[in-house]
């Protein structure tokens, strides 16, 4: 690692935003490119942000009664034909398998073979509503068989043309949730507190506050009846869809059959919810907080949460300085911390500095000589450095050797509380009032959430979209207008809307 910190510096965020994103991932070794056109490869700090959202997420969906399962990547092509929507809103996406075999090619190399034909091609998982559906035919038999609460962690394909790393990749991870319940009311009751999780999960763990809401009708998932998100604003003054939940209502219980028999002993189909979130919040991560420095990570999904650099000038001060960070080390992994110990002796303590700052380790704990004197050691916060300015000295916080684990937890708590704190006064400094399209078209050169009265009419949405590239990212659950004219046609509103160019 010794020499590859100061390979390249990071481009200036206000330079060019897309270069500053793709500069921190591959530096911060969150990810790299694969041999695979489109896909990407998790390294071992960017996949333990994707643990620690694992965890969260999943002791969180426990508490809700749902249960893990795990369902083929392989899904028969007739099945994604059974629901019109769907396969339209997936066909230009999909991965397909036709042959099962492989032979020696004639001069070198290796082919399908001809004979290995498949009788019916397969799909690469894009999303699995068809594949657990069918099963759910087979499980679902009466009223007391409901509601089944289950999702899955998984992988899915979705052929992209143009990648970016974690944000837009011809593979990603995931979790999708797949309910099934006896009436509307309670598959709606689901739909949103899975939302409320997510929008949860976003403020309390990622520290990125959310709006939440309905999707337009162009822009819910096909097959759904309701989308519903959360949409975050990264710095560039861009949305980001960070999280759905969708009605799916009977659409697909009618085509795959999931019907229950009542109390009554009549037969109804399944009402039914689909919900997830991917990889793509890593990429939310790093937008939504970090700095030219490199990384910032709120504490509770940070892969080393407090790094110990010790400082010292010769061998008497080192056995000494090394003992005493051991101890701290004990302590803080004893109260749950995650830990790192930075004993290296080839490289200088100012090295390890700028390497931990890139990495977006939130709190910095040196420990030299004075301080062993002292009885105390010395608390750099990253979110402090990203507010330092040229010229100031780095505010350090003195923690006292005696109570560290305390002092440290402390630290990292008002870590967490001012990175939201921070995000949520710049998105609220991104967000205005639309009054008129020649306003906003004014406006949104310099990004942001714009809310606007819209009569709901497509070709309004169209319009707008078609000039100005931005799009509806969602409508209050209440609707509920500003004024009483739509800011594009001046036709009666129906709703406020939330528009802004997005991801």
């Amino acid at each position: 690692m010794a020499g590859k910190v100061d390979e390249k510096a990071i481009t200036p965020m206000e330079k060019d935003y897309n270069e500053w994103y793709q500069d921190i991932v591959l530096r911060a070794e969150l990810a790299d490119y694969s041999p695979v056109k489109g896909c990407m490869v998790i390294r071992p700090h960017g996949y333990r942000i994707w643990e620690k959202m694992h965890d969260a997420l999943d002791a969180m969906f426990r508490e809700t009664g749902h249960k893990n399962a795990y369902f083929p990547i392989f899904i028969p092509l007739s099945f994604l034909s059974k629901e019109a929507e769907h396969v339209e809103g997936f066909a230009k996406e999909c991965a397909v398998v036709t042959h099962h075999r492989l032979g020696a090619k004639e001069g070198g190399g290796v082919e399908p073979t001809p004979d290995s034909k498949l009788e019916e091609p397969l799909i690469v998982r894009p999303t699995s509503e068809t594949i657990m559906y069918s099963m759910y035919s087979k499980w679902i038999k009466s009223y007391r068989d409901l509601p089944l609460l289950l999702n899955q962690w998984a992988n899915v394909v979705r052929w992209e043309m143009r990648t970016r790393l974690f944000l837009r990749t011809t593979e990603f991870l995931w979790q999708e949730g797949h309910t099934a319940h006896a009436t509307h009311e309670e598959s709606w009751d689901e739909v949103v507190k899975m939302l409320g999780i997510y929008a949860r999960f976003a403020e309390e763990w990622m520290a990125v506050p959310v709006f939440t809401g309905v999707k337009s009708d162009s822009e819910k998932f096909a097959g759904a009846l309701k989308t519903t998100c959360i949409e975050a604003m990264m710095q560039d003054g861009k949305a980001l869809q960070a999280g759905t939940s969708h009605d799916l209502g009977q659409n697909f219980a009618k085509a795959f059959n999931v019907k229950f028999q009542t109390e009554k002993s009549d037969w109804e189909y399944c009402w039914q919810t689909s919900w997830g979130v991917s990889t793509r919040l890593i990429g939310a991560l790093v937008m939504a907080h970090s700095d030219n420095k490199g990384l910032v990570l709120p504490p509770k999904l940070a892969p080393i949460q407090a790094v110990i650099v010790p400082i010292y000038r010769d061998a008497a001060q080192k056995e000494a300085i090394l003992a005493k960070a051991n101890e701290i080390f004990g302590k803080l992994a004893g109260a749950g911390f995650d830990v790192h110990l930075d004993d290296r002796d080839n490289v200088s303590p100012g090295f390890k500095y700028n390497e931990w700052e890139l990495k977006g380790v939130p709190l910095r704990i040196e420990l030299g000589p004075k301080d062993l004197e002292k009885g105390e050691c010395q608390g750099v916060t990253r979110v402090a450095l990203t507010e330092l300015k040229e010229g100031e000295r780095v505010p350090r916080i003195a923690i006292p050797l005696d109570s560290v684990a305390e002092k440290v937890g402390e630290i990292l708590d008002q870590f967490q509380k001012t990175l939201f704190a921070r995000a949520l006064k710049f998105r609220d400094s991104k967000t205005s009032v639309a009054a008129s399209y020649d306003e906003f078209k004014s406006k949104l050169e310099n990004g942001g959430f714009f809310w606007a009265d819209w009569c709901g009419c497509p070709e309004c949405e169209a319009k707008v979209k078609e000039e100005t590239k931005a799009t509806v990212r969602l409508v209050p659950f209440e609707e509920t207008t500003l004024g009483d004219k739509c800011f594009v046609c001046g036709e009666k509103a129906k709703t406020k809307a939330l528009w802004a160019r997005a991801y």
